[in-house]
């Protein structure tokens, strides 16, 4: 009885196995599906990211220059005796007007004694060449056969009286020139920088009289960085054709006055790479910076630091984002299938305000302009005011590169 049950025991065993198996087939259990996730999700904003065409403004710096600067030096010897009015720190004055006066009196007798000089060589010069006719008459009465020399018609004495004739022109000339020099006389229409003398003061050849400097217009150099200048139309000029087809505009500000402004036009790039900064400079110029029609502004001032806004060039079909959506300047954040994803990313150009994309992103992408902290990629995000968390396009906003 026991063998027979030790033989049955292994067959039941394997027949309720069986049995088990076949029904477990039949009926396979139900896996219970999880709700959608209803849980609380960061809300992000999000915009487009966009090919589009975008205008460059470059920012740069620089002191006001003078066009012309120059010291008003004395030719002449003497006394100060008459000083214009406007000859004082910060006075104007136009292209021919008498700026200071030294005594003329001794230059008016220096030109009347050459006067006197040259008319008695005039009068030397007659008596020459009298006897010069004179000798040449003589030789032919005496019947003499040929050519007189040169010595028997006096004509070396003659050439003599003729040269002390241009030397006394000469001194005369240098005598009215000096006496022409005692008035100072502005060659252009400028300002006064800083005067040296005055009236009562007796000065020498060569003394510094006033540091003067041109009102036609004003210069500001302005430094261009390295990774600006493909983004730049350079005004170069060689054997007079222009290599840039247009005159860049540049808007000029001042810091003495926060309603200041200046408008300003690319002139010309210096021909060197600053040795010190090692960049490249161009030359901006403001004409007529000093005019009476600029109502309720600072007027600019030689040596004032202002800032510059340059117009750069327009670039086609680029990417532009917001800089507040540049973490670390180098990666981003983007939505896509309601996960956050970080992107690392290369910047072309770059303002204050926006930025270039070269690589990292494309067009469609959606950019997180929400500021996140300490968050990880591949986290659900949902999308702020969107109906529902699924991924919806986002509503167009305006974004920095505007």
């Amino acid at each position: 009885m026991n063998v027979n049950i030790r033989k049955i025991a292994p067959i039941a065993i394997i027949g309720g196995l069986l049995l088990f198996a076949f029904i477990i087939k039949m009926n396979p259990p139900q896996t219970p599906q999880r709700p959608a996730f209803s849980g609380p999700m960061m809300a992000v904003d999000v915009i487009p990211v966009e090919r589009q065409s975008y205008q460059v403004h470059l920012q740069s710096y620089g002191t006001v220059q003078p066009r012309t600067q120059s010291t008003l030096i004395a030719q002449v010897g003497g006394q100060i005796v008459s000083v214009n009015p406007n000859v004082r720190g910060g006075g104007f004055f136009e292209e021919g007007d008498v700026l200071a006066s030294i005594d003329a009196r001794d230059y008016e007798a220096d030109v009347q004694i050459a006067e006197a000089i040259l008319m008695d060589a005039k009068q030397t010069l007659a008596e020459a060449q009298a006897r010069s006719n004179q000798a040449r008459e003589d030789w032919e009465r005496l019947g003499n056969e040929g050519e007189a020399s040169a010595l028997v018609l006096r004509v070396p004495q003659l050439e003599a009286a003729k040269a002390r004739i241009k030397s006394a022109e000469s001194t005369l000339r240098k005598a009215q020139l000096k006496l022409e020099r005692t008035d100072i006389v502005a060659p252009f229409a400028g300002r006064i920088l800083k005067k040296y003398a005055d009236v009562g003061q007796v000065v020498s050849n060569n003394t510094p009289l006033a540091d003067i400097y041109a009102t036609d217009y004003v210069e500001i150099r302005l430094p261009i960085r390295n990774r600006d200048l493909p983004f730049i139309e350079l005004p170069e000029i060689y054997r007079y054709e222009e290599t840039a087809e247009h005159v860049s505009d540049v808007k000029i500000r001042s810091e003495l006055d926060g309603n200041a402004t200046w408008d300003a036009q690319l002139v010309r790039t210096e021909g060197a790479i600053d040795e010190s900064a090692r960049q490249l400079h161009v030359i901006a110029q403001i004409n007529n910076p000093f005019s009476i029609h600029r109502e309720g502004q600072t007027p600019i001032k030689i040596g004032q630091y202002v800032t510059a806004q340059l117009r750069g060039k327009m670039v086609a079909n680029v990417l532009v984002i917001p800089n507040a959506a540049i973490y670390q300047g180098s990666y981003v954040y983007i939505v896509r299938d309601e996960i956050l994803q970080r992107r690392n990313i290369e910047i072309a150009w770059q303002n204050d305000k926006d930025a270039i994309i070269a690589t990292g992103l494309e067009h469609g992408d959606m950019l997180v302009t929400t500021v996140l902290g300490q968050v990880t990629s591949g986290i659900r995000v949902s999308i702020a005011g969107a109906t529902d968390n699924r991924r919806k396009p986002a509503d167009k906003t305006e974004g920095g590169s505007k």
